[in-house]
């Protein structure tokens, strides 16, 4: 798939290139990136550029990874959010902030507007968010978007060589209103 570009209120979400390098590399400086994502740490040049050039146009053209940079309408850069395939008509939703743009619910717009574009245009059916347990940034921007936690995985997460627990959640496209491509018959039903 052609990376496509979508609009919010307050944001350009549109796939990142090799003019974002410079940015994506010092927004992944920040500790809390560093230590709550799976980005390398340390974060190098070639990171970032691997991560713009090579793995963000990759995910598009094979329709397995679909990643927005998230710009304020002024061009500044907010932070990184993407949709990773995992199954037929399942997303895991990913992303971070840039440090000075948190806590303005940027995060919570970008979630919102690309879950809907997945609902949507991809015909998934679920889109899943997972964080590692004590991420509380990450779970409010979840919680925030619609995202129904649904319990803790033990052991779910790799972060650098390291396991832990997880918690999971999900977006239905009926939590937005939206109807999905498969009928859902709830438990209990």
């Amino acid at each position: 798939m052609e990376p496509v570009t979508l609009t919010t209120d307050r944001l350009l979400l549109r796939a990142v290139g090799p003019q974002d390098t410079d940015a994506v590399y010092a927004a992944c400086q920040d500790p809390d990136i560093q230590r709550w994502t799976t980005v390398p740490s340390p974060y190098l040049p070639e990171h970032a550029r691997d991560f713009v050039e090579q793995m963000c146009p990759d995910g598009w053209a094979n329709d397995s990874m679909f990643t927005f940079g998230l710009f304020l309408r002024s061009g500044e850069f907010a932070g990184m959010l993407g949709i990773t395939m995992r199954s037929p008509g399942m997303g895991e939703i990913g992303y971070w902030g840039v440090k000075e743009h948190r806590g303005n619910g940027y995060m919570v717009e970008a979630a919102v507007a690309v879950s809907r574009w997945a609902f949507t245009k991809l015909s998934v059916d679920r889109v899943e968010w997972r964080a590692e347990v004590g991420n509380l940034a990450s779970r409010t921007v979840a919680e925030r978007a619609g995202f129904v936690v649904e319990g803790t995985l033990r052991s779910a997460v790799d972060n650098k060589g390291v396991l832990r627990d997880s918690w999971v959640g999900s977006l239905l496209p009926s939590d937005l209103g939206l109807s999905s491509t498969t009928p859902y018959l709830p438990a209990g039903k």
